[in-house]
């Protein structure tokens, strides 16, 4: 995919820096997002990219300023940033266990008009589980659940991290299938470990080292410098962006 470059972009942040129990877990970062296609977000393990999207979406104490279609929300919470169209997808899925399928689906309609027959397109198994308690999904079915709580309602732009986490390879095709389907009508922040989906995904990329941003352009230029990716991910492109210690936690579970 090429970059979007030119488009007014629908998310614009500049100077963001966010702490927990006092730590600082994001310094500094600025950086924008197009108003269409998905922007990889990108870094080894440990970095600040899952406490950038909280800082984001307001979850974690933040400064700075964060600009949504030209309207600043850096002080707004949570609720209302959902409800001026920032739509998230956690890193844990955090489904209800307890209910439904259904049930997920009906709690996250936020809008009159849900796009019910968008999510059933593009998770046609939830369909037919829509009965089954989410508890009793597998992962990827959780995933997808997850998914689609965020894209029933029209959204300005979705800010999804780490969908394809400990995913077997055929479910990590069809969240990327319907990652690629969802961007056609809303910009997605996507932070995603696995280099494959974000070759075939992203138009932009920024990267974090640090806390903070080191590297902004185009997904494919920054995939196709084997030593800048190397150097920033510690990876080949064609493999995933984690680093040794994450690939022997990982193989421990």
């Amino acid at each position: 995919m090429s970059s979007h470059t030119t488009a007014k972009p629908i998310l614009e942040i500049s100077g963001l820096s966010a702490h927990i129990g006092g730590q600082q877990v994001v310094e500094d970062v600025s950086f924008t997002v197009p108003a269409t296609g998905i922007t990889a977000l990108l870094g080894r393990n440990g970095v600040g990219k899952t406490s950038t999207i909280k800082a984001l979406i307001g979850l974690i104490d933040r400064t700075g300023r964060v600009e949504l279609d030209g309207r600043r929300i850096d002080n707004e919470p949570t609720w209302k940033l959902i409800r001026r169209g920032v739509g998230y997808v956690p890193e844990d899925r955090e489904v209800f266990s307890k209910l439904t399928v259904a049930e997920n689906l009906r709690l996250a309609e936020r809008d009159a008009h849900p796009r019910r027959q968008l999510v059933d397109e593009l998770f046609p198994d939830l369909v037919k589980r829509s009965g089954q308690l989410a508890g009793t999904l597998s992962g990827g079915q959780q995933q997808m659940v997850s998914l689609a709580r965020a894209l029933l309602n029209d959204n300005k732009v979705l800010l999804i991290d780490e969908p394809t986490k400990g995913l077997a390879p055929k479910i990590v095709q069809e969240v990327a299938e319907a990652l690629e389907q969802a961007a056609a009508t809303v910009p997605i922040l996507l932070v995603e470990q696995n280099l494959q989906v974000v070759r075939r995904l992203a138009g932009d990329a920024v990267v974090l080292s640090g806390g903070r941003v080191v590297h902004t352009g185009s997904a494919l230029e920054f995939l196709d410098d084997a030593d800048l990716t190397q150097r920033l991910l510690g990876v080949h492109a064609d493999g995933e962006a984690e680093t040794p210690a994450a690939a022997q936690e990982g193989a421990a579970r």
